[in-house]
């Protein structure tokens, strides 16, 4: 915060930093930041929830971002999602009891062209099948066994 002068416009930048520091933003975290960049905490809260890259709770050792934009939705989003939620044991938003797997959705990738689109730790896959999603799940849960 000092970096950026306590500028209420560095909101967003703030958040990354926090969460780069904190692994997640808890609510007295949110709250320590409104106060300090003199915001209402109403705002710092919409920010953080609007934003799919910013999280809440502590997420897994991997994670799996579905997108559910209008090209992917349409290309089968819904059934990964599915797939996905069937084979972790949870819904999207959620991470595994062994906090070894979170899975998430986002409004967008901003990836139309290869969709449906899935993150998995980072890394952007491009055209995804419910098997293909299913694989690289036992793959990044088996890699941490």
């Amino acid at each position: 915060m000092k970096r950026h002068q306590y500028r209420p416009d560095a909101l967003i930048e703030v958040l990354h930093t926090a969460q780069e520091l904190f692994g997640h933003l808890e609510p007295e975290l949110l709250l320590d930041i409104a106060h300090s960049l003199r915001l209402p905490p109403s705002q710092v809260y919409g920010v953080a929830t609007f934003y799919h890259f910013f999280s809440l709770e502590p997420k897994g050792a991997h994670t799996g971002v579905v997108c559910m934009g209008t090209a992917c939705y349409v290309k089968g989003a819904a059934q990964l999602l599915s797939a996905l939620e069937q084979k972790a044991g949870i819904q999207a938003g959620e991470t595994t009891a062994d906090r070894q797997f979170s899975l998430m959705t986002a409004r967008c990738l901003g990836a139309c062209g290869i969709a449906p689109a899935v993150v998995f730790d980072d890394q952007l896959e491009g055209h995804q099948t419910a098997d293909t999603v299913c694989d690289r799940l036992h793959a990044c849960l088996s890699a941490t066994e």
